[in-house]
């Protein structure tokens, strides 16, 4: 990482906005190379309330300066300004200091898009239901390798430095259907293991990223009949209440068949009693439940349905919205069959 000057960018279109920070696309005018341009959301800063996203971004290069380099599974942080006005590069007068981080783009579609979009008419969620909540059809030409095993692998290279990753919600990952990869576009939510926990819950651990994934990225609901179900995200809003989240996620699984209900309840029952120590434990668990969820899906009558359902949604993502992204449907859901 190195400190840069933002004169060497050219501003290209918008990313996105999150509770955070907003994101441009942008151009490096010396190599050519398509960049995220990253900074707290103007609303913040015009109201002087950035402070806190200011720190979060000081953790950010903080562990990626330790970690980061070590995993592809991570958008790479290329640099960082010093805190000033930015004014004149954005086009905008907040008459305030900020800092702003440029990152590698990350290549695919983000599995949310973001809020704005979904009052435009844009399916934000059939990223999130396609290739993890119902991931009914698999690309014929690469190996299996499902997005809660490699979000593990991302928590596995945090944990070995003392970090874990926290909100992992599907706005913060990309992925690319076509070799099936990840990338985490966001590793704020970063908490050390020996911090101090925070007043009227357990300290945080393995066991808060073990129920973001079950949350986030796994479902007891049969695929959706009509291809409206795929439009919408499911499960995103933050987790407050691990109790009441788990509740409600074990009052979903109640009505799923037995072996099921089993394998889940293992799961939510570890995570409640902050039984996991690592995540191989969970890896383990989780892979049974996911086995016999496609199992459910495969054998259920309507089957064959629900397949030309998931395809006929997966056609939105020929969307212009989509093909803002480092992403050609066109290639990359070329190897995807029944």
């Amino acid at each position: 990482m190195e400190k840069v000057d933002l004169d060497r960018y050219e501003i290209t279109g918008r990313l996105g906005t999150g509770a955070d920070y907003e994101v441009k696309a942008a151009t490096d005018r010396e190599t050519g190379q398509q960049v995220a341009i990253k900074r707290p959301v103007p609303q913040a800063i015009s109201r002087n309330q950035h402070e806190a996203i200011e720190a979060r971004t000081e953790k950010i290069l903080q562990a990626y300066d330790e970690i980061g380099f070590s995993t592809n599974l991570i958008s790479p942080i290329l640099g960082y300004t010093d805190k000033g006005n930015h004014d004149s590069f954005f086009g905008d007068e907040l008459n305030a200091e900020y800092q702003v981080l440029v990152e590698g783009r990350a290549s695919g579609i983000p599995l949310l898009g973001d809020m704005m979009s979904k009052f435009k008419g844009v399916p934000i969620g059939v990223g999130q239901n396609l290739f993890s909540l119902f991931p009914l059809v698999k690309s014929s030409s690469v190996p299996s390798n499902p997005i809660h095993n490699q979000i593990l692998d991302l928590e596995e290279v945090y944990l070995k430095a003392g970090y874990i990753i926290l909100d992992l919600r599907p706005q913060n990952i990309f992925y690319q259907p076509g070799p099936g990869q990840i990338t985490m576009i966001d590793a704020g939510a970063l908490v050390k293991l020996d911090g101090e926990a925070p007043r009227g819950r357990p300290p945080f651990d393995i066991n808060d990223v073990c129920l973001e994934i079950i949350k986030f990225y796994t479902t007891p609901e049969e695929p959706p009949a009509d291809s409206k179900g795929y439009r919408d995200p499911r499960g995103i809003r933050p987790i407050v209440n691990i109790e009441q989240e788990l509740d409600e996620m074990a009052r979903e699984l109640s009505q799923c068949p037995e072996p099921l209900v089993q394998s889940g309840s293992i799961i939510l029952d570890k995570i409640r009693g902050r039984s996991y120590t690592e995540y191989a434990q969970f890896r383990a668990d989780l892979t049974t439940y996911l086995d016999q969820l496609d199992a459910r899906n495969a054998a259920g009558d309507n089957a064959p349905e629900a397949i030309t359902t998931w395809q006929e949604s997966a056609h939105w993502l020929k969307e212009d919205y989509w093909r803002a992204f480092l992403f050609d449907p066109d290639t990359e859901m070329s190897d995807y069959s029944s």
